[in-house]
C-alpha cells in the first residue's frame, strides 16, 4: 500500500488493527466472562471497561460489546460515568473511543481498572481549565464526547501511550507532569512526552 492510499484509507487501517488487538485477546477472555455471565457463554468477541473515578467514588465495569454489537443500556451507563463532574452534564459518548480505551487497556496486560481523570467536559468546563492550563484545547474531543484522559497505576505513563499509539486509531497525548494519557477517536496524531 503507498503513502497515498494509507492516507485515503486511514480509518479502515484503524478499525484493522482494533478488531485485531480483539481478536488476538477474545481467546484468553471468553471463558473467564462466559463463566460468569450466563449471557455471554459462546461469545466469541466481548469488549469491556473497567475504570474509576477519584473525583466522584464512583467505580464501572462494564461489558459494552458482545459479538459485534454496542449494548445500548451499558452505553448509557458508561455517558453517565464518563459525564463532566463538576456539573454532573453528560453526553452521548463516541463508543469509538471505548473501543481505542478497551484496546489500550488488553494491550498493557494491567489487571487493574482505569483511573479516569476527564472524560466528557461542557464547553464551561473547558473554557474554565484553559484557563488555568497551556494544555487545554479550545476546541477539546472532551467537549465532543470523543476523548478521555487516564492512568493506570501499575503502568508508567509511557506504557500506557505506547499501548494506545499500537491501536493506531485516533490521539493520544503523554502528559507526563501530571502522569496521564489523553486518548480519543479524532485523528491519527501523538504528542507531549
Amino acid at each position: 500500500m503507498t503513502d497515498d492510499n494509507t492516507a485515503s484509507n486511514g480509518s479502515l487501517i484503524s478499525r484493522r488493527k482494533l478488531l485485531g488487538i480483539f481478536a488476538a485477546t477474545t481467546v484468553v477472555a471468553a471463558p473467564t466472562y462466559a463463566n460468569a455471565f450466563g449471557l455471554l457463554r459462546g461469545a466469541g468477541d466481548i469488549r469491556r471497561l473497567r475504570m474509576y473515578s477519584g473525583r466522584t467514588g464512583e467505580s464501572l465495569d462494564a461489558i459494552y460489546w458482545i459479538e459485534g454489537e454496542y449494548i445500548p443500556q451499558v452505553l448509557k451507563e458508561i455517558n453517565y460515568f464518563m459525564r463532566d463532574w463538576r456539573n454532573d452534564k453528560a453526553v452521548k459518548m463516541d463508543p469509538h473511543n471505548f473501543d481505542i480505551m478497551a484496546a489500550a487497556h488488553r494491550l498493557t496486560g494491567a489487571d487493574e481498572a482505569y483511573m479516569l481523570l476527564s472524560g466528557y467536559r461542557s464547553p464551561e468546563t473547558n473554557a474554565m481549565l484553559r484557563e488555568h492550563s497551556r494544555g487545554v484545547a479550545r476546541n477539546s474531543l472532551h467537549m465532543r464526547g470523543q476523548a478521555a484522559d487516564l492512568r493506570l497505576q501499575s503502568r508508567s505513563m509511557r506504557e500506557l501511550a505506547k499501548a494506545a499509539e499500537a491501536c493506531g486509531a485516533g490521539g493520544v497525548g503523554r502528559y507526563s507532569r501530571s502522569n496521564f494519557v489523553h486518548m480519543d477517536c479524532g485523528s491519527v496524531r501523538h504528542w507531549g512526552g
